[in-house]
């Protein structure tokens, strides 16, 4: 039974993987101050769920983006779980070829999604995952990953815009009526949503001629893929467990399966 955490900006995805499905999978807010015996609680209720003790779990994997957390989580596993964690970094088995410029700046999420993209998927591919930043990663038809790109979340641009502008306020991020507001709301809905859709579908077809290839497949992640699909013709598949599977897959690489 193995355990595996993504510990991102703003949330933590927990998955715990069973009889080869993803069995729970849960989202916490990411709260960089708490301990580690803060978390074993959280980590206790998500287990509980599924009637699953500490002892019934035979492996963890962590993938982290904030170096603060990455320490609390290894002494929680180890503490509760008396587990070694696998730490997703470029230094370990990936099944892919690292070919960016500086492999120790690869965000260990990205790692994740390049796995689970050839291994799922095949390659050329190409992953789009909207968390706190919207990011692109490509695995090349060569298996390697060859990076990719970063915007900033749709939710945080967001956010920057209402904090900046004082007669500015959130609205829902879904698209307006019509491109053209008639309103501040739909002004606001038009240019953020309207503008995101542009954004990604301009960003992936310069990625996707760059590849050269009829086969490449761009997969979404992420709380919000659903609804951009159905505005990006390029999107072919929602993969919501996406980053999980990554992390499942390195796993087994790193455990001599």
């Amino acid at each position: 039974m193995l355990l595996a955490f993504d510990i991102g900006n703003t949330n933590i995805h927990m998955g715990l993987w069973q009889e080869n499905r993803w069995r729970l999978s849960w989202r916490a807010r990411t709260v960089a101050e708490k301990m580690p015996d803060e978390y074993a609680v959280l980590v206790r209720n998500f287990l509980d769920t599924a009637d699953v003790g500490y002892r019934a779990i035979t492996g963890v994997i962590i993938s982290s983006v904030v170096p603060t957390l990455t320490p609390a989580f290894q002494s929680l596993v180890r503490r509760y779980f008396d587990i070694d964690p696998v730490m997703v970094t470029n230094n370990i088995k990936l099944g892919i070829n690292i070919a960016i410029d500086i492999p120790a700046q690869a965000g260990a999420d990205r790692l994740c999604n390049a796995v689970a993209l050839a291994k799922i998927y095949g390659v050329p591919a190409i992953s789009v995952d909207f968390g706190t930043s919207t990011n692109f990663d490509v695995v090349s038809a060569n298996n390697e990953y060859i990076g990719g790109a970063l915007a900033p979340g749709i939710n945080l641009a967001h956010d920057a815009l209402v904090s900046r502008a004082a007669k500015l306020h959130k609205v829902d991020l879904v698209p307006p009526p019509h491109p053209i507001g008639s309103n501040t709301i739909h002004a606001m809905q038009s240019g953020i949503f309207w503008g995101y859709v542009g954004m990604i579908d301009g960003l992936l077809k310069r990625i996707k001629a760059q590849l050269n290839s009829e086969k490449t497949q761009v997969i979404a992640t992420g709380g919000l893929a659903p609804v951009f699909k159905e505005h990006i013709d390029l999107i072919d598949h929602i993969a919501p467990e996406l980053t999980l599977d990554g992390l499942r897959f390195i796993y087994e690489m790193n455990n001599g399966k």
